[in-house]
């Protein structure tokens, strides 16, 4: 997967074409889990998430992936924003307004978060979270958003499972400390 990200950077039609449908698979399988996890989606399909997702990677002037590590981190991310963005737009008057509450999805990211908590406090808590620290912040994106075990983000991250867990526990507590204030 890597040699294909590499050739499609450099302009290999062929590769792209060879990369799509290992891609595809399995981001639409991550998206149909993070789906079915979490009510409040119900309009969005698995595939459409992940079409959202390939518009942006491919609408991208600069893009630099270099690894399948790198592409899963990036796909996280763009599925959160499009996840947020729908949030966002939910939330505006001409949309019904109000607050858009979802327990399941607090429980399913096993945080510690209240239950009035909505996803753009969310989301500015773990941009700060990245910026005080990286790694912690990409383990919540690829175990929440992406939906991987423990063991499958240590192997994508390189460091040890202890390593995964603890950074775990501190992001929880430090989104916990966050979003309470």
């Amino acid at each position: 997967m890597t040699q294909l990200l590499r050739q499609w950077q450099q302009g290999d039609v062929q590769a792209l074409d060879a990369l799509l449908p290992l891609v595809y698979d399995e981001l639409r399988r991550i998206a149909a889990h993070e789906l079915r996890s979490h009510r409040g989606h119900d309009t969005l399909q698995p595939t459409a998430l992940i079409n959202d997702v390939f518009v942006r990677l491919l609408g991208a002037e600069q893009l630099d992936i270099g690894n399948r590590r790198h592409l899963y981190t990036t796909a996280a991310k763009l599925m959160r924003q499009i996840l947020i963005d729908r949030a966002r737009a939910q939330l505006r008057d001409k949309r019904g307004g109000g607050q858009w509450q979802r327990a399941d999805f607090i429980e399913a990211m096993a945080l510690p978060i209240e239950q009035n908590t909505d996803l753009p406090a969310l989301d500015q808590a773990l941009s700060a979270l990245g910026a005080l620290d990286a790694r912690m912040a990409e383990i919540v994106e690829l175990r929440y958003f992406v939906g991987l075990e423990v063991g499958e983000v240590a192997v994508l991250l390189g460091v040890d499972e202890r390593t995964v867990y603890r950074d775990w526990a501190m992001a929880r507590a430090w989104l916990r400390q966050r979003l309470d204030a």
